[in-house]
Formats: C-alpha cells, sequence, structure tokens
C-alpha cells in the first residue's frame, strides 16, 4: 500500500507523504475501511517535487543527495519518475514506477554510468533501495486486500489523533515483512509512523513524518525519516518545493524519457 504497508517517501515523499485534509468521519471505522482511505487519498492529479536526501551511517557520517520526484494519477494507477541530480555519482540514475489495473507495479531503474535500464523483478524489492533504507518495495503501493488489517486502538502522536493499524500478510502475499504497523492521522488518513517487521517477526524498521505544511490545500510531509533499526541506519528526506497539479506531460513516465540524460 502507498498507504500503510508500502511506503514510499518517495511519493509517500513522495508518494506517501501527501493527502488531502479532513474527512470528518462520524461513524468509528474497521481497520479495513482506514486502509482503504489511507489508499485512495487525493494526492491532486499530479505532483513536482524537489528534495533532499540525507543517508546517515550508524557513525553519523553523512552523505547528501539531491533529487526530484513527478507523480501523476492516472484514476486507479499512478505513475511516478525519481531522478537523481547530486552529487556526481549518482546525478542520472532515474528510477520508473508503473501501476498495473491489477494492482502490480512494475519499476525500472536506469544507471547512466552502465547506459540501461533494469528491471526490478518480484525477487528484488526487498532490496535496498539505491542504498537508502527504504527497499524497493517500500517505493511501491500495495492493494489492500493483500493484507489483514486491525484496529489496535488510538493514540496521540505529537499532538495529532491517530488509528493504530496492524497489518499482517497473507499467505499468498509477495513482501519482506510479516507484520506493518501504523499510526495514521484520524483527520487526513496520512500514516505518521510506522514500524516495519521481517519475515522472523523481528522489528526491522521505523518511518516517521517529521514535518507537515499544507500546500495548496493538501496536507503534505515535508520532512520524513526511515530508520533501519537491525543495521543502526538512517535515511532522512526533506521537501523544497512542492507544486501540484501542474499538468505534467505523460511522456516523462516512460522508459525513453528515464533513459533521457
Amino acid at each position: 500500500m502507498k498507504n500503510i504497508v508500502g511506503i514510499t517517501i518517495f511519493g509517500y515523499c513522495i508518494i506517501l507523504m501527501i493527502i488531502s485534509p479532513g474527512f470528518g468521519w462520524a461513524a468509528e471505522l474497521s481497520a479495513h475501511e482506514i486502509a482503504q482511505h489511507v489508499y485512495d487519498r487525493n494526492l491532486g492529479d499530479d505532483v513536482t517535487t524537489i528534495a533532499t536526501m540525507e543517508l546517515i551511517s550508524k557513525n553519523g557520517h553523512i552523505r547528501s543527495r539531491k533529487f526530484t520526484i513527478q507523480s501523476k494519477d492516472y484514476g486507479p494507477v499512478i505513475k511516478q519518475l525519481i531522478r537523481f541530480t547530486s552529487p556526481a555519482d549518482i546525478a542520472g540514475t532515474g528510477f520508473l514506477a508503473q501501476e498495473n489495473d491489477n494492482g502490480g507495479t512494475e519499476q525500472f531503474l536506469y544507471l547512466p554510468a552502465l547506459g540501461r535500464t533494469r528491471r526490478i523483478v518480484s525477487t528484488q524489492k526487498g532490496r535496498s533501495f539505491v542504498n537508502t533504507e527504504f527497499s524497493y518495495e517500500d517505493m511501491q503501493r500495495r492493494p489492500v486486500d493483500e493484507w489483514r488489517h486491525e484496529l489496535s486502538g488510538s493514540a496521540e502522536l505529537n499532538g495529532i489523533n491517530c488509528y493504530i493499524i496492524t497489518s499482517t500478510t497473507k499467505e499468498d502475499t509477495e513482501t519482506a515483512y510479516s507484520r506493518v504497523k501504523s499510526w495514521v492521522a484520524k483527520e487526513f488518513f496520512m500514516p505518521m509512523r510506522v514500524e516495519f517487521s521481517n519475515r522472523k517477526g523481528e522489528k526491522t524498521k521505523v518511518y516517521r513524518v517529521l514535518k507537515l505544511k499544507d500546500i495548496q490545500g493538501i496536507m503534505t510531509a515535508t520532512e520524513v525519516i526511515m530508520e533501519n533499526l537491525i543495521k543502526n541506519r538512517k535515511t532522512i528526506i526533506k521537501n523544497s518545493s512542492v507544486v501540484y497539479n501542474r499538468n505534467l506531460n505523460d511522456n516523462i513516465f516512460s522508459k525513453r524519457f528515464l533513459e533521457e540524460w
């Protein structure tokens, strides 16, 4: 899910970081309904983001990267292009994600040093996305019905009232996770904190929203962090510019454009 399970800050920053404010539900929602509202949340027709990424090692060493994200809503599916612009050793590297009608996502990574694009297959989606603490799986939405969802309670998180949803994998779901626990803002259905457990049941990563801002009427996370509890590393993403509804050209979301650098 670009929702509760399948975080991408890349449209989580990216995609998960964006959602319209205020549904104002009077009746208590089920866990499945809450998960569906997160999955269906409004991202605008399209969004363009300029951001900085900080990769923090266990020793506190920081490496910085700059990148752009362009994402467009095509009704039931979303397409997204990420392009790194600096430093030189990663500039030009691009990532294209194209959802399909059956709930799957095709992912392609372009490496300018090799001059070629490779498709990310399902067995590779548990791997690190360009040496960050996000995996390729985190970079895609997962349909709500691929998981079992349980409402575990409510809590206030940094002054925001949240539902606590525990999502566990179904037997036929291909995923690196056995459980995902999410704190979802009741007012605008954004995951504010997400804890990931691996197939052994060990809590491995924690995602948190650090800063929020209303941009063009859409509640947007402008700074998020993913912490790797096993390797003691962190990835922080800070958005410097977010613009919605620019009527992005469809040609952007193609393998041909991905390789134009």
